[in-house]
């Protein structure tokens, strides 16, 4: 008889499996290889630690999943063309990688767009069906969505409290990213600094950027808050998230194992929800006793908000479809 297990993932989800003595010893059937940026003593990768003993355990050694920390396959955009080739059978990516799978994904991340989760909830809920469609007829399958944080603006030896603040500064932003190059065009007088992940920490240490637009904990996490001494409080928008494999991969699977790697995927992104919203808020808490805080007033926070709707204007010009920003505003509202 199998002894019975329970694993417990992070934010309270529970895992049921069987694992015997041969459970433990057989080598893995099937391997799942799976990409992130994310380091594995961070937040995501704690869970993903979980998870790979989940599906060990429910499969009972059958099924392996295989995580590759640190941006070991490149960047995301890379981590995309390696699923599309079959070099990766997945990878955790944020939305900048959803955008290289469906690029409509992507808007959820536009300027100004969502300040709190509760609003891209309802949005992401509603929209979930054709972005999931969108990603299967590119052939992947969102095995389950997540978060990152909420956006907020740092910088080195200045504060930014309105738009005009980072005229003749050095932002960085993702080079696969459309959103925060469209932000930088409508303020004017921006050198944006066009990077990948792992090339923002050297660039920060060489003074050729100084100003980063990212979560709290993906600065904490990534080393890069130790290079900066400013924090603006405003919300400019949120990052997200979500585990994407190759359908085709998932579909070769036994069909036992197919359903161990969904469901376990599933609540795996339930505890990333819970645990990163957290974590993220957590970091803001950190980062502000240790950085010089600016929050900006009515007049100030207005400025954004023009500056935040030129940006989503410029996007529905043909980054996005007009009708999709339209619908999306209405859900931010």
């Amino acid at each position: 008889m199998l002894r019975r297990t329970s694993l417990k993932l992070l934010g309270g989800a529970t895992l049921v499996g069987g694992l015997g003595a041969t459970g433990r010893a057989r080598a893995a059937a099937e391997t799942i290889k799976i990409g992130t940026l994310a380091p594995k003593s961070s937040p995501w990768g704690k869970v993903f630690e979980t998870w790979i003993k989940a599906v060990n355990e429910k499969s009972s050694g059958k099924l392996e999943l295989q995580f590759f920390y640190n941006g070991q396959q490149g960047d995301e955009d890379a981590m995309v063309g390696k699923i599309k080739s079959g070099q990766l059978d997945g990878a955790v990516v944020t939305g900048v990688g959803l955008g290289k799978i469906y690029k409509p994904i992507l808007a959820l991340q536009m300027p100004g767009l969502f300040t709190s989760w509760s609003k891209l909830d309802k949005a992401r809920d509603a929209l979930r069906g054709d972005f999931e469609k969108g990603a299967l007829d590119a052939g992947f399958f969102i095995a389950g969505w997540g978060d990152v944080g909420l956006v907020r603006i740092m910088s080195k030896g200045f504060a930014v409290k309105v738009p005009d603040d980072l005229k003749g500064k050095k932002p960085f932003f993702i080079r696969a990213d459309s959103n925060t190059p469209a932000l930088f065009s409508v303020i004017g007088g921006v050198s944006g600094v066009p990077l990948n992940v792992p090339e923002v920490l050297p660039n920060l240490n060489t003074g050729a950027v100084n100003v980063v637009v990212a979560p709290c904990l993906v600065a904490e996490q990534l080393q890069w808050a130790g290079k900066l001494d400013n924090l603006d409080d405003l919300v400019t928008g949120v990052a997200i998230g979500a585990t994407v494999l190759s359908s085709k991969r998932a579909n070769a699977l036994p069909p036992d194992l197919k359903q161990i790697l969904t469901d376990t995927a599933k609540v795996a992104a339930s505890a990333l929800t819970t645990k990163i919203r957290s974590e993220d808020d957590s970091a803001f808490g950190r980062l502000k006793s240790k950085m010089t805080v600016t929050t900006p007033s009515a007049d100030d926070k207005g400025k954004w908000e023009a500056i935040f709707k030129q940006a989503r204007q410029k996007l529905a010009q043909g980054t996005f479809s007009s009708e999709l920003v339209t619908k999306l505003e209405g859900f931010a509202k």
